[in-house]
């Protein structure tokens, strides 16, 4: 029986961890929290998923939550006028709705991952809490046939090098800012369909709207994306979470007024219901060599982590532990080199250079040609509906968003169809 280390135990780790048991795999599972401190500690993140995501859950029969969970079956888009808020609330230049193939879903990554990380110690799985340092990992690659590292934040990070290549952004692009809150009213105009809202502001950052399954049942996400140095970078050393959301209405109701007009009467859903922060946008190479020689390989955002502005960090998370998975156990019995490692990384690469590529393009001021199909997608549904698609199948840019001749003839053809 082959015996596997995965340490971080987030969407990614515990995904694998969680299908090689199923395997027939031996896995140790290493966390730095227990299960009880990660379901009472502080959110960590915003977490929509699209269909492909949440189907690699579906596949290992991981989906616990899910008839409890909003479904999450639109994808709308509203762009303030440039400068309208100068002499008071912004006004709306643009609305629509995309509707999804297939449902998205949010889960308080609390509540999943507290929950998997019980049930992989319940089959029998080995976990260890504790902190891993290079110096563990380097026992630990003598010990085991293959370390897996999805533990995207700290020391481990730092043995695997940086893509220059593929990262453009050697500085954070946004400044983050998430309220978990209960009380969020309807949005009145598409009052029976849920949906993930992305509030754009030229020049200022953008809000994303969605509803989630938290620690206390149905909540929805708050989430500030400031340009730093802006209006908006304005968490920075806001510790009381009270501080933190009346900064965020506050700031909704300037800038996105038609958000904020259904949010007065929010509360968080508790005291661990806040998260600020920033990162720079990173491809890092995805092996890390240990100072005794071994090889470790980097999984999800550890060696691809894109700015949230594109909601594909949990997705992007069981897609990599899906492909990895694939790699894995199509290896039977051959030892996990260098070699191996590479081409298990370059199959999740097919679908992360992708994400990477749209959320790079998100992160700058759009062309001419982006904001004409943004425009445009209000009065052509097929374009709503194929931008908001999209996010569970980014790879389908390619065809009709980043070139503007492209784009042009996309919405010649559905001009005339209409």
């Amino acid at each position: 029986m082959r015996k596997i280390l995965v340490v971080g135990a987030g969407q990614s780790g515990l995904q694998i961890a969680l299908g090689l048991q199923s395997q027939g795999y031996e896995v140790t599972l290493m966390s730095n929290r227990t299960a009880d401190e990660i379901r009472t500690g502080r959110v960590m993140s915003t977490q929509c998923m699209f269909h492909t995501a949440l189907q690699h859950e579906r596949d290992l029969q991981l989906n616990f939550w899910e008839s409890q969970a909003p479904k999450i079956q639109g994808l709308g888009v509203s762009v303030a006028a440039p400068g309208s808020w100068a002499e008071g609330p912004a006004a709306r230049a643009i609305d629509w709705l995309g509707r999804l193939d297939g449902y998205a879903q949010s889960i308080d990554q609390r509540v999943k991952m507290a929950g998997w990380m019980e049930t992989f110690a319940q089959r029998g799985g080995q976990l260890v809490i504790h902190g891993a340092a290079v110096g563990d990992l380097d026992y630990f690659s003598r010990t085991y046939d293959l370390v897996l590292v999805a533990a995207g934040k700290g020391e481990l990070v730092q043995m695997f090098g940086r893509d220059a290549e593929r990262s453009p952004y050697s500085e954070p692009q946004r400044a983050l800012a998430v309220s978990y809150v209960h009380g969020l009213g309807p949005r009145p105009e598409h009052p029976d369909t849920e949906g993930v809202r992305c509030n754009l502001v030229p020049g200022v950052g953008e809000l994303f709207v969605m509803p989630t399954l938290t620690t206390s049942g149905r909540a929805d996400i708050l989430f500030w994306e400031g340009i730093p140095g802006g209006p908006l970078d304005a968490f920075n050393g806001v510790k009381d979470p009270a501080e933190h959301l009346s900064l965020t209405l506050e700031l909704m109701e300037r800038y996105v007024p038609w958000e904020y007009a259904r949010a007065t009467k929010v509360e968080l859903t508790d005291a661990g219901g806040t998260l600020a922060g920033r990162y720079a946008p990173t491809v890092r190479n995805p092996i890390g060599r240990l100072p005794g020689g071994g090889l470790v390989l980097g999984v999800a955002d550890v060696v691809v982590a894109n700015d949230p502005i594109t909601g594909q960090g949990s997705n992007s998370a069981s897609k990599c532990a899906a492909a990895y998975l694939s790699s894995i156990v199509e290896h039977g019995d051959k030892p996990f080199d260098e070699e191996w490692m590479r081409s298990a990384f370059d199959r999740y690469w097919d679908t992360a250079q992708h994400v990477t590529k749209w959320t790079n393009a998100m992160l700058a001021p759009p062309p001419e040609h982006i904001l004409n199909l943004i425009g445009a997608a209000g009065e052509l549904q097929p374009a709503a509906d194929r931008f908001a698609n999209g996010f569970n199948d980014p790879a389908d840019f390619e065809n009709f968003f980043y070139d503007p001749e492209k784009t042009q003839a996309y919405l010649a053809e559905l001009s005339g169809a209409a």
